[in-house]
């Protein structure tokens, strides 16, 4: 249903979002072979979390990089050896998603853990359960595409299209450092989940001790290299020099609350990986919330300024939320 919709309909919806021209037209061309290869993104995306809990992390984690080498590789291939553009930018993470389910399937073939029909009424529980739990991690994937939606639509209000351009390059780098920080959620839920199941207490907490001081770890090493080369970033991305030296002015806003971020992100995971469901959502979607708000209050205020600084104001409060409900979370676990 979303392959032919997204198919179908991809230049109304991207109108929606403001797209025209040939920007438009690229796009287009774009969207519509992802959602040709839709199907294939998740079962990936859907394959690699059942392998982590089968103790197949490092498998988990192969799978996923040589679907990114192979992306990467075949966009060179598709978009500069052959004259592709979009179309070849398109298939070449098609392919690459194609390559982590192959693998995936594989583990299952290894593993002699076989696929089957079940039936319908066994199936209404299980989806019941699941849609408890990934209401979280959906949302936790999501928000960052929220956010960016939310932020091009008020720097195009309050800015103007360098604006946008400089946001961009922004986000691709921060998106690396939030990616990062995901993976060690992922990778410590499972842990999580198994010690909570087994009642060992001690364990829970040692395995989120490790997770909070691996993400502050690696949040401050990446902060500190970014900050350093935040005067040449915007180059790496292909902007101009106007719009570099617009990246290295407000890089440091969105870099100085990414160790706030590392300890919302782990205490999310591990909210969902003790089954306080209800603690997860209020900080997934915390933050885009947060940010719309503070979209609606600053730039009137201030501007552009309040534009930039909307993302660092909104963490800040996610923060502060997240600290309270893992207060709050210790001591009715205590109980």
């Amino acid at each position: 249903l979303r392959t032919a919709a997204f198919f179908c309909f991809a230049e109304p919806l991207l109108r929606l979002l403001g797209a025209n021209g040939k920007v438009l037209a690229m796009a287009a061309e774009y969207v519509r072979i992802i959602a040709l290869g839709a199907v294939f993104q998740m079962l990936a995306t859907g394959f690699v979390p059942f392998i982590r809990n089968m103790g197949g992390a490092a498998f988990a984690m192969v799978a996923m990089i040589l679907g990114f080498v192979t992306n990467i590789a075949l966009d060179y291939a598709f978009v500069w050896v052959l004259p592709w553009g979009m179309a070849g930018a398109a298939w070449a993470t098609v392919i690459g998603q194609t390559v982590t389910m192959t693998l995936a399937i594989l583990f299952f073939i290894k593993k002699k853990r076989n696929m089957g029909i079940v039936p319908f009424a066994e199936l209404l529980p299980l989806w019941g359960a699941a849609l408890k739990v990934g209401l979280s991690p959906f949302g936790l994937t999501y928000s960052s595409t929220i956010t960016l939606l939310l932020m091009n639509r008020f720097l195009l209000i309050y800015g103007n299209e360098q604006s946008v351009a400089i946001y961009s390059c922004i986000s691709y780098i921060t998106a690396i450092i939030y990616m990062l920080l995901q993976g060690v959620g992922d990778g410590c839920q499972p842990l999580i989940s198994l010690y909570y199941g087994e009642n060992k207490k001690a364990d829970v907490w040692q395995t989120r001790r490790t997770a909070y001081w691996t993400a502050f770890i690696i949040s401050a090493v990446c902060a500190a290299v970014v900050f350093l080369t935040r005067t040449k970033i915007g180059l790496l991305f292909g902007a101009s020099a106007s719009a570099n030296a617009g990246v290295g002015k407000y890089l440091p806003f969105f870099l100085a609350t990414v160790l706030l971020l590392a300890f919302v992100r782990i205490t999310t995971s591990y909210f969902y990986a003790t089954k306080k469901a209800a603690l997860s959502y209020l900080l997934v979607y915390a933050e885009p919330v947060c940010t719309l708000l503070f979209l609606l209050i600053l730039p009137p205020a201030f501007k552009l300024n309040g534009v930039w600084a909307a993302i660092p104001s909104a963490q800040i409060c996610a923060f502060i939320i997240a600290l309270a409900a893992k207060c709050w979370g210790n001591h009715s676990t205590e109980q």
